[in-house]
Parts: structure tokens; C-alpha cells; sequence
């Protein structure tokens, strides 16, 4: 018989110490409630049991239930990389479709899609595919996260 699974049950967006483990997890993988989580470094478990559907971020930390903190990291994921002469404009169009988006000096990240791939080399820019950490912005009013029109 195993041992029960030590709880998360809040989460901070930073530490106050050391961590005691890790989780690394992509962008999908950071939006839960509830779920049992691998850590990264001794393949040990956590349960992440929290109040309501929560939103992690690279950097955060899970507080156990014995006081312990679980770094959060962002994994590496597949995304596509824009770039452009105009990149204002290009990540106007961007937003304009309400996908989350990584805004960075000189390039663009958003998730793979295809739709919106044809849509940038219509409009002159380049993309190509890249495995990176995903850290998009937050919503328009500096939390959360932004959705797409595939509801």
C-alpha cells in the first residue's frame, strides 16, 4: 500500500525559500484544480488540490499542506515563432484573434496553428517552429489568461 499523497492547496507567486521539489509543466498543463503532478527532480507526486480552477505562472510556487514549497516551471513546448519588419502591426493581428501570445524584443510566440500561420504569411511574416518555455501575457487587466475563439 502506497503512502497518501502530500496536498497542495495554495499557490504564491514566488517563494520564501528554497523549494523542496519541482514541477515543470507546459502552458495547458499550468491551467488546474486538481491533479496529481510528477516532480521533476525525484519522480515523487503531489496532489494539487486547490479551491477553484487556478492559472499557474513560470515562477510561482504550490504550498504543500506541511509547509513545503513546488517550484512551478514553464517546460518546453512545441510554438511557433513570429517575426517581421512591422512586428507592431503583426501583433496587432495577433491579439486580434485572442490567442495567448509570448511579446518579446524582435519576436512573437503563440501555440501552433495553422489558420493563424496563413494568416501571418499573408501578412509578410515569417514563422518558423521552435521547442521553448511558454510564458504568454496575462489578460487585459494584468492576471489570468487570454482565450481563443475555439470555445
Amino acid at each position: 500500500m502506497s503512502a497518501p499523497l502530500i496536498r497542495a492547496t495554495q499557490v504564491r507567486d514566488h517563494g520564501h525559500g528554497p523549494a523542496a521539489g519541482r514541477v515543470a509543466l507546459d502552458y495547458e498543463g499550468r491551467f488546474l484544480r486538481r491533479k496529481v503532478l510528477q516532480l521533476a527532480d525525484d519522480g515523487g507526486a503531489i496532489l494539487v488540490d486547490l479551491a477553484k480552477t487556478t492559472s499557474l505562472d513560470h515562477g510561482s510556487v504550490l504550498l504543500l499542506e506541511d509547509g513545503r514549497e513546488i517550484a512551478v516551471e514553464a517546460a518546453p513546448e512545441t510554438l511557433l515563432e513570429i517575426t517581421a519588419p512591422d512586428l507592431t502591426r503583426i501583433a496587432w493581428h495577433v491579439g486580434n484573434r485572442h490567442t495567448p501570445c509570448q511579446i518579446e524584443p524582435g519576436r512573437l510566440l503563440i501555440q501552433p496553428d495553422h489558420v493563424i500561420a496563413e494568416m501571418l504569411d499573408l501578412l509578410g511574416a515569417t514563422t518558423r517552429e521552435v521547442t521553448e518555455p511558454f510564458t504568454p501575457e496575462g489578460g487585459a487587466y494584468g492576471h489570468g489568461r487570454t482565450h481563443s475563439h475555439a470555445h
